[in-house]
């Protein structure tokens, strides 16, 4: 078990936020006359399925994400408000290949983590998290997202003291509003009586979501995966 994150990795990861914003902003378009400027949802996608590979992602019949990898994380990007069809399917495969088909529906002016679940033993699927964004002044907060099949229970602790107990697969924390600085957060699997620390530096203003993705025992093995969002983008 081991963490795993390279500068390398994170600018490619930042690039593809990137390139997903802009294919975002142009698919959704043509959508501008269903939903008004002020009705728009906040979407970010996180690919935590192990085995899944590298995949595709159509929205409402079109490619949207080429070549996404496992353990990878886009920004938020505005999409219409309203009921959209997601599919994902391997690589070059096309949407007729689809290992995950759903249609969900988005409220506009709220933020959402959609995440691409599952192995090919348990079956695969999607799941959505509704975000909370705001922060208060002078304060950072943390979000932790179980998204490790098979890891078991977790828990989060702070100096000694546990701060989120007994988190399970599919479920995110509750926020953690602390005071800007450096911490150390010890992250045990409670099944294997595994602790990983990750020490992170909180700035005032961001909220900060971790995503626990991988396998305790197989391969790709767990990792921890942090995105950043400044509060001051809400509109």
């Amino acid at each position: 078990m081991h963490l795993k994150q390279s500068v390398a990795t994170i600018v490619r990861r930042m690039l593809l936020g990137v390139g997903v914003l802009a294919l975002l902003v142009a698919f959704m378009a043509p959508h501008a006359g269903t939903a008004s400027a002020w009705s728009k949802a906040f979407v970010r996608v996180v690919h935590a399925s192990p085995a899944a590979g590298t995949v595709d992602v159509y929205v409402d019949g079109s490619k949207l994400l080429h070549d996404f990898t496992f353990g990878s994380v886009t920004g938020y990007v505005p999409v219409a408000a309203g009921s959209h069809r997601i599919q994902v399917a391997p690589d070059g495969k096309g949407p007729g290949a689809s290992v995950i088909d759903v249609t969900v529906t988005l409220s506009g002016g709220t933020y959402y983590t959609v995440s691409a679940l599952g192995t090919a033993s348990s079956g695969f699927s999607l799941k959505a998290f509704v975000d909370n964004n705001w922060v208060r002044d002078e304060k950072a907060k943390v979000r932790v997202y179980h998204l490790s099949p098979g890891a078991g229970p977790v828990n989060v602790s702070v100096g000694g003291s546990t701060v989120i107990k007994h988190l399970t697969y599919k479920h995110a924390s509750r926020y953690l509003s602390v005071a800007p600085g450096w911490y150390t957060f010890d992250v045990t699997a409670v099944d294997y009586g595994v602790t990983i620390p990750i020490k992170a530096h909180l700035k005032e203003g961001n909220v900060y979501s971790v995503f626990a993705v991988g396998l305790v025992k197989g391969s790709p093995s767990i990792q921890f995966v942090i995105a950043v969002f400044n509060s001051d983008e809400i509109n």
